[in-house]
């Protein structure tokens, strides 16, 4: 744990939170930023800074904690659907750098849930770049 993390914090009960679940190895609490109606977070107990430090072991617990919950969204809210979200880094929204999974309820219900979409869907990108990305990254993996 870190001290100055609020998430440890809020693991440890020194910080408030609204708590929804704890397992041995995750908390969840709702978000206080929400971007929709039942937003809330998934973290691991031991910190871990992002999705490149994560144990393995920890990523998947909070996966699988993510799902259970999310599964209970649509019941318990109402919800239309879920998105799960992780941020890895600030250049991709990451603000508290203690690994955590958004789980967020989406509605059809605009006065519960005030997200957009961030790109535009169905727009075909440029596939020479694609296939240079993909060629790229299977080399990185040593995929060939």
């Amino acid at each position: 744990m870190s001290s100055a993390c609020i998430f440890c914090q809020i693991v440890a009960g020194d910080a408030p939170s609204a708590p929804i679940a704890e397992t041995e190895s995750t908390f969840a609490f709702m978000d206080i930023q929400p971007g929709s109606d039942g937003h809330l977070l998934v973290v691991p107990k031991r910190h871990s800074t992002d999705l490149r430090d994560i144990p393995a072991e920890d990523l998947s617990t909070v996966v699988l904690e993510s799902q259970r919950i999310a599964k209970h969204a649509f019941d318990a809210w109402g919800a239309d659907g879920v998105n799960l979200l992780n941020c890895c880094g600030a250049e991709a929204w990451q603000s508290v750098f203690h690994f955590h999974m958004h789980v967020i309820p989406r509605y059809r219900d605009k006065d519960k849930d005030r997200l957009s979409l961030p790109f535009a869907p169905g727009v075909r990108g440029d596939q020479e770049l694609i296939g240079s990305l993909a060629a790229s990254m299977r080399e990185s993996l040593g995929e060939g």
